[in-house]
C-alpha cells in the first residue's frame, strides 16, 4: 500500500456520510469530529447547538493509488446534496454544511475545480453552495459516535439516511470496481 492520504468532508450526519465512504475499496479509516469552527475542542452537544461554527465532518483515510481525491469527492457530492444551505435531510444548522476541509494547496484546486466543473455540466438544479477552505483543526468526536452505523445497524435514523447513501456507493462505485 502506497502512503495514506486524507480528505475531510462535511454532508450532513456524519454517522451517515462515515458509513457510505466505509463501502469504498481504497478506504483506510474514516473518524468522525468537528471542524471548520472557533470554540476549542467542541462536544456534541456543543456543535448540535450550532454556537460553536464547527460542521460534522469525517476524516477519510485513503490510498490515493486505489481511490484517487477526485473520487473522493465524485462520491462526497453523491452521497449528499450540495445545494442546500446549512442542511441535509432532517438536520438543519450550520453544523450540517456542505463543506470540504482541504490539507493543501492541491486538494483545494481540485475541490475548486470540481466544483466548477458540475456547475457548467449543470449536474444540480440549484447552485451549489458546498464551502472549500483550509482545515485549521480537526476534533475527533465522542467514542459513541464512531462507527455509529455499525454499532447501531436498527437505528431508525441510519436506516432513513444512512441506508440509502449506502445502497447508492454500492451501486455506483463498488459494484463498478467489479
Amino acid at each position: 500500500m502506497s502512503e495514506t492520504e486524507t480528505a475531510t468532508l462535511g454532508g450532513g450526519c456524519f454517522w451517515c456520510v462515515e458509513a457510505a465512504f466505509k463501502e469504498l475499496p481504497g478506504v483506510v479509516e474514516v473518524t468522525s469530529g468537528y471542524a471548520g469552527g472557533h470554540t476549542e475542542d467542541p462536544t456534541y452537544r456543543e456543535v448540535c447547538s450550532g454556537r460553536t461554527g464547527h460542521a460534522e465532518v469525517v476524516a477519510v483515510e485513503y490510498d490515493p493509488d486505489v481511490l484517487p481525491y477526485p473520487d473522493v469527492l465524485k462520491v462526497f457530492f453523491t452521497v449528499h446534496d450540495p445545494t442546500q444551505l446549512n442542511r441535509q435531510g432532517p438536520d438543519v444548522g450550520s453544523q450540517y454544511r456542505s463543506i470540504i476541509l482541504t490539507h493543501d494547496d492541491e486538494q483545494a484546486r481540485i475541490a475548486a475545480e470540481y466544483i466548477e466543473e458540475l456547475e457548467a455540466e449543470s449536474v444540480y438544479d440549484d447552485e451549489i453552495v458546498t464551502e472549500v477552505e483550509p482545515l485549521s483543526t480537526f476534533y475527533r468526536a465522542e467514542e459513541k459516535h464512531q462507527d455509529y452505523y455499525e454499532k447501531n445497524p436498527g437505528d431508525a435514523y441510519c436506516t432513513f439516511h444512512a441506508d440509502p447513501k449506502i445502497e447508492k456507493v454500492r451501486n455506483l462505485f463498488v459494484e463498478a470496481e467489479r
